[in-house]
């Protein structure tokens, strides 16, 4: 049986992004990954800002945190967490190699 490491990494341009709003939150607020049931694949990611929990994992980059529940975890182990710049739209994304598939606008997966 495979361990499951229970990292994450945080981009440069996530943790910059992530710096940028936690300055609107609300004192105590941070920025939560979550999985949820659903999308198209199955499982999708939400990216909120609420208050840490006594059982969240923190991870932090150049002073920005990020917290994921223990059930959300065995699901991103070892993914990174991105911020993308596109043309039209700015956006987070999970590089997430537990993930077997994905739907097309990439916030689903499947495992």
């Amino acid at each position: 049986m495979e361990q499951i490491t229970q990292e994450i990494t945080i981009s440069e341009a996530a943790a910059k992004r992530i710096g940028e709003l936690t300055v609107k939150e609300p004192t105590g607020n941070v920025f939560r990954i979550s999985v949820l049931g659903g999308g198209c694949s199955g499982f999708q990611y939400k990216f909120d800002f609420s208050s840490a929990q006594n059982d969240d994992l923190v991870f932090e980059k150049n002073g920005s945190k990020v917290v994921i529940d223990p059930t959300s975890i065995g699901l991103l182990a070892d993914s990174q967490l991105d911020f993308v710049s596109e043309l039209g739209a700015q956006y987070f994304a999970m590089k997430n190699p537990n993930a077997s598939s994905t739907c097309g606008c990439g916030s689903s997966f499947a495992v």
